[in-house]
């Protein structure tokens, strides 16, 4: 998988690293094969604002926080989309679990139309 990171009008800090490598390794557990990540790390004054692009096998996922502090904001984006992958494998778990209609001729035999 390919991770990204992109500050702007902030430097990306290896402490910063490490709290999104150990996210996503957290999210590869409920995800379904996921190729890429792009983390953007952005400030205005006294804002800090994180937002995680996902993109898995047939889904993207993307989430944005915002926050006086760009760990809290970055933490926070993550649990967000770790419950956006949640909610789609559940999703996609109750779709695949639904029971199939059954072929029941009629009583005469026909095929019904």
């Amino acid at each position: 998988m390919t991770i990204e990171f992109t500050g702007r009008r902030t430097a990306v800090t290896p402490k910063l690293k490490s709290i999104a490598e150990a996210g996503m390794d957290r999210l590869a557990l409920v995800t379904n094969r996921c190729t890429s990540a792009h983390f953007i790390l952005s400030e205005d004054k006294y804002r800090k604002i994180a937002e995680v692009r996902l993109k898995c096998r047939n889904e993207s996922l993307v989430a944005a926080c915002e926050s006086t502090d760009m760990e809290a904001a970055l933490r926070e984006a993550l649990q967000k989309v770790e419950m956006q992958a949640i909610r789609h494998k559940e999703r996609y778990a109750t779709v695949r679990a639904r029971p199939r209609p059954e072929f029941q001729p009629d009583a005469l035999g026909a095929i019904p139309a």
